[in-house]
């Protein structure tokens, strides 16, 4: 007699977590607290900048080691045609998060918009292989839930390297975190389909690094100190995107008269 395999459902250990959010973001947020007396520098507040570099170092021998060599591989054997596919695609998945965070900030407008574009991809546009919206004229409302902490009132902390991820902001820290369990999706899909919507992603991160090499090079490898020139990138683009809702002044980073964003802002 054969016996079906039994697959365990995460479906407990998700609504657990869930149920534990608010706690995490409390604690994540307390416990990066700047140190007492800790004053900022040109806007910049980065009181774990030793850790913080630490934390860039392996996260350039990660992308030197293993994230570089696959995107470059990538490039050359997928074609261009396949990779806007893809790229599709992985958004696609990520539409209904996008839709969560809308609602959470109050931006219907953007919800429907969203909601709208993941119906027309995922039907005509064969799962989001092909970006109907776009096509139709429906511009992605892109936000994640650091936006939403933002639009709540939440400020964005000191500056953090994560592991594998990058730079961020404490505020963005814990948007990161939350975004893991905002997408509905998962539930509705079936074991298999998930893994692909995983493995999906996964090779989109690849694609990315791919299609902004040069640039992500220039800055990791070409420059006197990238771990500051990062950290200024980030900040300026991330305070712009969000309208200027960070801590301090900020600058459109792609504005003809903004600072140079790969200039060291402790050079003498």
């Amino acid at each position: 007699m054969s016996q079906a395999t039994y697959r365990p459902s995460a479906q407990p250990v998700r609504r657990l977590v869930v149920r534990m959010l608010p706690l995490c973001c409390a604690v994540i947020l307390s416990a990066c607290a700047a140190p007492e007396g800790y004053v900022a520098r040109d806007g910049i507040n980065d009181p774990y900048e030793a850790q913080n570099r630490n934390v860039h170092e392996f996260n350039k021998a990660i992308d030197r080691g293993v994230l570089r060599p696959l995107s470059r591989g990538y490039n050359q054997a997928v074609p261009d045609e396949m990779k806007v596919m893809v790229n599709n695609f992985a958004g696609n998945l990520s539409t209904p998060q996008m839709v969560v965070n809308n609602l959470l900030q109050g931006d219907f407008e953007g919800a429907l918009t969203n909601t709208t574009r993941f119906f027309l991809n995922s039907t005509i546009g064969l799962a989001g292989l092909v970006d109907v919206g776009e096509i139709a004229g429906l511009q992605e409302n892109d936000t994640d839930f650091g936006e939403t902490l933002h639009v709540w009132g939440v400020g964005e902390g000191a500056y953090v390297e994560m592991p594998f991820r990058g730079p961020a902001t404490q505020r963005d820290a814990v948007g990161r975190f939350v975004d893991l369990f905002t997408n509905p999706l998962p539930e509705a899909l079936s074991g298999d389909q998930n893994d692909l919507r995983v493995g999906v992603q996964v090779v989109d991160v690849i694609g990315d690094r791919g299609r902004f090499g040069d640039t992500i090079d220039s800055v990791l490898y070409d420059s006197a100190d990238s771990y500051a020139q990062s950290r200024l990138i980030y900040l300026q683009s991330r305070r712009f995107e969000l309208g200027g809702g960070g801590d301090a002044d900020y600058d459109d980073p792609y504005a003809l008269d903004a600072a140079d964003p790969y200039e060291d802002p402790y050079e003498e």
